[in-house]
């Protein structure tokens, strides 16, 4: 059972799994132009989700992420949320953090219903973290049950690593 802020929640969609294949994605960035999965075509992805940017554990997922796995080769760190584009961009102005892809499902949440993380009760994404190879494998799948807690950040950066 999956929770936020104490209580139940539910979700529309299946969850994917290890060895799925990403559902391609219309998403809106900072500069409100439209991002696809292709558009990260031949590398290596994590799909950090999030609720909200503007809450601590978001934040900070946001943060160690781009911190840790930036920087790698061939890799790219997007974090998606529901948050306006605008409000995206202004946190990583006051973070400092200038090359982070932030993408928003705030237009018709079909990232949420896609990938199942759209809260039917809240209408924001739950927490997750999908791991996937240059041909948009999973290869590594985590929806936290208690949104209000962080990822295995260890688990997730090892399987960003083991990708090569």
């Amino acid at each position: 059972m999956t929770t936020f802020l104490g209580n139940p929640v539910t979700f529309t969609g299946k969850q994917l799994q290890v060895g799925d294949t990403a559902h391609d994605f219309s998403l809106t960035a900072t500069d409100l132009s439209k991002k696809t999965l292709a558009d990260f075509a031949g590398k290596k992805k994590v799909l950090s989700i999030i609720p909200s940017i503007d809450t601590g554990v978001c934040s900070t997922q946001t943060r160690r992420f781009n911190q840790e796995l930036s920087d790698l080769d061939n890799t790219v760190v997007i974090t998606v949320s529901v948050d306006l584009p605008f409000a995206q961009s202004k946190w990583c102005a006051a973070e400092g953090i200038e090359n982070a892809v932030m993408l928003s499902d705030y237009f018709d949440h079909s990232f949420g219903r896609d990938y199942a993380v759209l809260i039917n009760e809240w209408h924001l994404l739950a927490r997750a973290v999908l791991v996937l190879d240059e041909n948009n494998t999973v290869t590594y799948a985590e929806y936290v049950d208690n949104i209000n807690t962080e990822p295995d950040f260890e688990a997730a950066i090892a399987a960003v690593k083991s990708l090569g």
